[in-house]
């Protein structure tokens, strides 16, 4: 069993239902598939693939944007048991020669620009099969290229069996490669599927390629919005607001940086998408601010901020109606609400060592490392859809250990539990400061700080041995609002609040603060 024999089973029980709209192109040229459709379009691609010689355990590295053509091709690899790789070719020619060096592919599928590539990079050049999506390439196969061939009906997969495999931008070292076999893949559906009210009919505007194949295992229309998702903090919202419109879109899966452009959209044209009636973010901070401004953009909608991580997808959500009670809470430096977690994961916070291995330990042991409520340390989960392990335990042993038999993941994440159950979240251990006054993490700060409207992002961090806090203002922030933000976190002793232009954030989500980004901009400003 794995998730295309679910998207399988509802192309035989609902064949006429629309599994996807590929809305690149614009208005009057989407391009609409049936889930009888897909299905015989994955089948036929399944068997070109085999006709090129690619068989069970081979991998495939994919250079394909969200569109139509990545599901057809994930599904028919899918089906014969070939793994798909991913990784960032914009981190670098020396990322693509290590990412490769780990697991050689056996194919290159990819858009012509991604052919562009192999120019530069013998490693592209030494894969033996390359495909091109979308346009010819010299040296390349045309992606289904008429060749007939007996398509495949059935998967070949067992749950043991690698899907995808991922690598990490390998910043600070060599990349980790998260390896989701198709069992943990279809434990990761069956977890998301009610954390984010999956219902057979609905139309979802989707942005993230694993919410996609939940839809299509749920009997969920997938619209792919006509922006460029690479950049998801600055996307043509009017395209957004036209689609969802026009499509009657009911539900949006996004980073909060890409509802904070939908919501600036809508306040600059007064226009607001009645039709939506479901919001999931995260991928990083979901500060309450946005939760509250999503109602002015969706007023009929539920909006719901969904922790979780590449390894542990989901943790914990809470929607906006629970978070409005603790946003003084959140003010005066409690972190940020991560809500309950949910019932197929276990969360413990333990004693924040991050840094250092964690040894294997006892059901006992572990029981006595554990924190009790209200205290802060580090977030560690498990779970049948919590990453066992990366590809060669290249970052295993920094971000693992065992409890009995069971592997536990290490988040990285500080946080804590209240009274009743809901884990807090404080930011990252890695970011946390420790100085004579003792130590502080810097989601309560932040979370002060982004109370005040004007403040588009927030970073505390230590600096030289100084506590500092950083902000990004929004054009026009009155005089006198920096005082504000310092008096607003007095409590956290605060040595310096320093304004800058623009603070670094992560590349993926354009939401996340890049700390180590920001201590070298630091840097160079103290020179």
């Amino acid at each position: 069993m794995n998730l295309g024999d679910l998207f399988s089973d509802l192309a035989r029980r609902r064949p006429a239902d629309v599994a996807i709209i590929d809305g690149r192109g614009g208005a009057g040229r989407e391009r609409r598939l049936s889930y009888a459709e897909l299905e015989t379009q994955v089948a036929q691609a399944a068997g070109w693939l085999q006709s090129l010689g690619l068989r069970r355990g081979d991998a495939v590295l994919v250079f394909v944007p969200m569109s139509a053509e990545l599901y057809v091709a994930l599904l028919a690899l899918f089906r014969l048991g070939v793994v798909a790789l991913f990784l960032d070719p914009s981190a670098g020619r020396r990322h693509v020669e290590l990412c490769c060096g780990r697991w050689a592919p056996a194919a290159l599928l990819s858009i012509p620009r991604g052919h562009v590539l192999r120019l530069v990079s013998p490693a592209l050049r030494r894969i033996p099969r390359k495909i091109s999506v979308g346009g010819w390439v010299p040296g390349a196969r045309r992606w289904l290229d008429g060749t007939a061939v007996a398509p495949v009906d059935c998967s070949c997969a067992v749950e043991a069996d690698p899907a995808l495999v991922t690598f990490t931008s390998g910043s600070t070292g060599v990349p980790k490669a998260a390896v989701r076999t198709h069992g943990f893949l279809l434990a990761q559906y069956r977890a998301l599927a009610p954390s984010i009210a999956l219902e057979a009919g609905e139309i979802d505007l989707a942005t993230l390629p694993v919410f996609t194949l939940a839809n299509l295992a749920a009997g969920v229309t997938t619209v792919i919005p006509d922006v460029d998702l690479r950049r998801p903090g600055a996307v043509d919202a009017a395209k957004v607001f036209a689609q969802v419109e026009r499509l009657g879109v009911g539900r949006i899966t996004a980073s909060p940086a890409f509802f904070e452009c939908l919501i600036a959209h809508g306040r600059a044209t007064g226009r607001a998408l009645p039709s939506l009636r479901k919001l999931y973010t995260g991928g990083a901070p979901v500060f309450p601010r946005l939760l509250d401004a999503l109602r002015e953009v969706a007023p009929m909608a539920r909006a719901v901020a969904v922790y979780g991580s590449t390894e542990a997808e989901p943790i914990a959500h809470v929607a906006a109606e629970e978070i409005a009670g603790y946003a003084e809470a959140m003010r005066a430096g409690r972190g940020l609400l991560g809500g309950a977690p949910v019932p197929e994961v276990r969360v413990r916070v333990l004693r924040d060592c991050w840094g250092e291995p964690r040894p294997a330990m006892s059901e006992a042991q572990l029981a006595a490392e554990t924190l009790g409520p209200e205290q802060a340390g580090e977030i560690v989960v498990a779970g049948e859809h919590v990453l066992k392990g990366y590809l060669g335990g290249v970052g295993d042993e920094e971000t693992k250990f065992r409890v009995g038999g069971e592997v536990w993941h290490r988040t990285g994440d500080a946080g804590l539990f209240d009274r009743d159950g809901r884990l807090w979240l404080l930011g990252r251990c890695a970011a946390r400061i420790d100085d004579a006054r003792g130590r502080i993490y810097p989601f309560g700060i932040e979370c002060a700080a982004m109370a005040f409207p004007e403040v588009r992002r927030a970073a505390a961090l230590g600096h030289d041995g100084k506590r500092i806090l950083a902000l990004e203002l929004a054009a026009g922030a009155r005089a006198g609002l920096v005082e504000e933000v310092r008096g607003a976190v007095r409590w956290a002793e605060v040595d310096e609040v320093l304004v800058l232009p623009v603070l670094p954030v992560d590349a993926r989500h354009n939401a996340k603060i890049d700390y180590g980004a920001l201590r070298q901009r630091l840097a160079k400003l103290r020179r």
